[in-house]
């Protein structure tokens, strides 16, 4: 298991449409990239991480949302598709690719979403509140729109010097050793 580097806002990978999964191909490889995955997003405390975030060019995403008084629900989307959504959540939403960064984001609060599992198995999750946030935030991703796409015209200008001074954070980092791994 590795802890990967996570791509941050302005890497051309995070505006691309990913491509689908061919299971059968990435079988293999698929335990260690998501060993890789949730130990990349519990590093840093994140709810969900998409492969395009660690430069991988695959539609598929882990979550791991934890309840009160539950143990955490760890999910494995692959080829994800939203199928049916329903009511309205307008919450502060951060990401790990604007480390620092929130915002209020309108998104369903309930989702209907079919995929398949980390065995290849098709799968259909329904959820709500914030796991249906973290859905549908990671399939954003998956189809190259970061979360402040969501926001309001005026909301995007607003934080326009913010997104400037952790741009300038971020380069002060010496990320030469850290290159986006490829499968």
């Amino acid at each position: 298991m590795a802890i990967r580097r996570i791509c941050k806002y302005g890497e051309k990978v995070l505006e691309k449409k990913t491509r689908k999964v061919d299971f059968a191909a990435l079988k293999k490889d698929l335990p260690a990239l998501l060993d890789d995955m949730f130990e990349t997003m519990d590093a840093v405390g994140g709810a969900g991480l998409a492969a395009n975030q660690i430069g991988l060019d695959l539609r598929l995403a882990v979550i791991k949302i934890q309840r009160e008084g539950e143990e955490p629900l760890s999910i494995v989307i692959i080829n994800p598709e939203l199928v049916e959504r329903s009511g309205s959540l307008y919450e502060d939403e951060g990401c790990l690719s604007f480390p620092g960064l929130f915002a209020k984001v309108r998104r369903a609060a309930k989702v209907k979403v079919r995929a398949l599992n980390e065995k290849g198995l098709p799968i259909e999750i329904n959820a709500e509140g914030l796991f249906a946030k973290a859905l549908q935030h990671e399939m954003d991703h998956l189809d190259g729109v970061v979360f402040i796409s969501r926001l309001p015209l005026l909301s995007r200008l607003k934080l326009k010097p913010a997104l400037m001074k952790l741009k300038a954070q971020w380069k002060k980092v010496d990320e030469s050793k850290m290159k986006p791994a490829r499968l």
